[in-house]
């Protein structure tokens, strides 16, 4: 059995507003993968800023799906701003929306990564290989905001105007079709962690000292105060109530079959 991971985490982005916690939570969830769970360097590969562009991650997420085995765990980790848009097909609206995380090179025309093209990855993993991704980015509906001061900013790019427009009164009846959701024969091998719903914000925040996501710093500070021996619906149970006793409003997702809910973390 193989271990492998791919880390990303994008402060400073070419184009939109940047962020402040990415980098932290890459650095803190390699930091908890090698402590706890047997993670050599050669394990892990890390991709931030500029680095971080959507070639380099789709390629990267490519070759480390295609080199697994039966028994190999695999984890892929993003910290940065996300948004959904209604996909669009042609010039016909259809009838779903896409959940986007933005790689460095972010931009409206074909610089995002969408929940479909994440699919296509998944579809590929061979049976027997277990994969769990972590996504600390916030996947926010027309008209999310997150309240920002000095210590806290939302991980939410929001659509020029036109992008939004496709939205405007389709709402109720949209049907959304997810990357990381809905198939069962995709749970029964895909762990899904997400620091929020599909229609709340991911805070950025200034914690302990400096910034982190909030999701990120709360998973990882659970797993290692407990040295890595927790379940994930355990480990669920504390960052949420972490969460909202911080008074983060923004409730986690874990998204798998249910037996992989009371499976340790990442084992």
């Amino acid at each position: 059995m193989k271990k492998h991971a791919l880390l990303v985490g994008i402060n400073n982005y070419r184009d939109i507003n940047g962020l402040m916690g990415c980098i932290n939570d890459v650095t803190n969830v390699r930091n908890i993968l090698k402590t706890f769970f047997g993670f050599a360097n050669d394990d892990i590969r890390v991709l931030t800023d500029d680095r971080a562009t959507k070639a380099n991650i789709i390629s990267r997420l490519e070759k480390m799906v295609e080199a697994a085995r039966k028994g190999d765990h695999l984890i892929f980790q993003f910290s940065g701003h996300g948004s959904q848009i209604r996909d669009r097909d042609g010039d016909e609206l259809s009838d779903h929306l896409d959940e986007l995380i933005c790689p460095w090179d972010m931009n409206w025309d074909d610089g995002y990564i969408s929940d479909d093209m994440l699919r296509t990855i998944l579809d590929r993993l061979v049976p027997g290989v277990k994969m769990e991704i972590i996504l600390d980015s916030c996947h926010s509906g027309t008209g999310t905001r997150a309240l920002e001061d000095n210590s806290f900013k939302n991980r939410f790019h929001r659509p020029p105007v036109d992008i939004e427009c496709r939205l405007q009164g389709d709402e109720d009846k949209l049907k959304p079709t997810r990357a990381f959701r809905t198939d069962p024969l995709i749970l029964m091998n895909h762990i899904l962690w997400a620091a929020c719903r599909d229609n709340q914000t991911s805070a950025d925040a200034f914690i302990d000292g400096r910034y982190n996501g909030a999701f990120t710093y709360y998973f990882c500070k659970h797993i290692r105060e407990n040295r890595g021996n927790l379940q994930r619906e355990e480990l669920y149970r504390r960052i949420a109530d972490s969460l909202s006793h911080h008074n983060f409003n923004q409730t986690p997702q874990l998204e798998c079959n249910k037996d992989l809910k009371t499976g340790n973390i990442f084992s």
